[in-house]
């Protein structure tokens, strides 16, 4: 669409903080207008539409305002039936990548190596102990295991929902995406984790151009997930 702003400011609200485009509030798809809860988000929402377009008459696209779009999805969808996210969310638990292992020693010594650290944080740290099997034949979890992440998914507001949204089906991994969300892991190293057995098999195979170009959007994603938490947690 046409930027038809000259000035996004973020400006306090009933609701929290909101973003004004020429006085004028940002609204969702729904009409509502956008209301985030930590000053530095709406400051880094006004940033992204100050630079949307360029100038006053360019082209912006929504891609341009990524954090708007995750801070939209939160307060339009994931706020009036977080349930439905939550559910979504904490299902990947029966199947994460950290608990299936390769049959092939180097790789799953690899795999021993970097991801088993991360299972024994969410055991110690969610009381969720996870079991883990060679190849991939599914592996059943144990039923408190997966009350326990279910719970900690639940736990966690629509705007971190929102960035969990991104990062779990973006690692296949709900444990790392919770490492992330209560800061012991950076989003860009459990990326490397998630992408650990892609890479491993470029070692042998070379470079899959398609493969990595698909990393690089994925890193993106990532990327703008992690900057919300760090916008969120800045308020803290």
């Amino acid at each position: 669409m046409k930027r038809f702003w000259e000035q996004a400011t973020a400006t306090p609200r009933e609701e929290g903080w909101g973003v004004l485009l020429d006085g004028r509030p940002v609204r969702l798809p729904g009409g509502t207008p956008l209301a985030v809860p930590a000053a530095p988000l709406a400051a880094a929402i006004a940033a992204e539409w100050q630079a949307a377009g360029g100038t006053k008459g360019g082209e912006m696209r929504m891609e341009d305002v990524p954090l708007t779009r995750l801070a939209g999805t939160a307060q339009e969808r994931i706020m009036a039936e977080p349930d439905a996210m939550v559910e979504g969310l904490a299902k990947y638990a029966e199947t994460d990548l950290l608990c299936y292992r390769a049959e092939e020693a180097k790789l799953a010594a690899a795999q021993a190596a970097h991801w088993q650290p991360w299972l024994d944080w969410a055991a110690l740290q969610l009381d969720a102990p996870l079991a883990v099997t060679a190849g991939l034949m599914p592996v059943a979890q144990p039923p408190a295991s997966l009350a326990a992440l279910r719970r900690a998914v639940a736990a966690r507001t629509p705007l971190e929902l929102a960035a969990l949204g991104v990062l779990v089906p973006a690692y296949g991994s709900l444990v790392l995406a919770l490492a992330v969300v209560h800061g012991a892991l950076e989003a860009g190293a459990a990326h490397e984790l998630a992408t650990l057995d892609e890479r491993h098999q470029e070692e042998f195979w070379g470079l899959d151009a398609e493969a990595a170009a698909r990393r690089e959007r994925v890193a993106a994603d990532v990327a703008v997930a992690a900057r919300l938490l760090g916008l969120l947690r800045q308020a803290a």
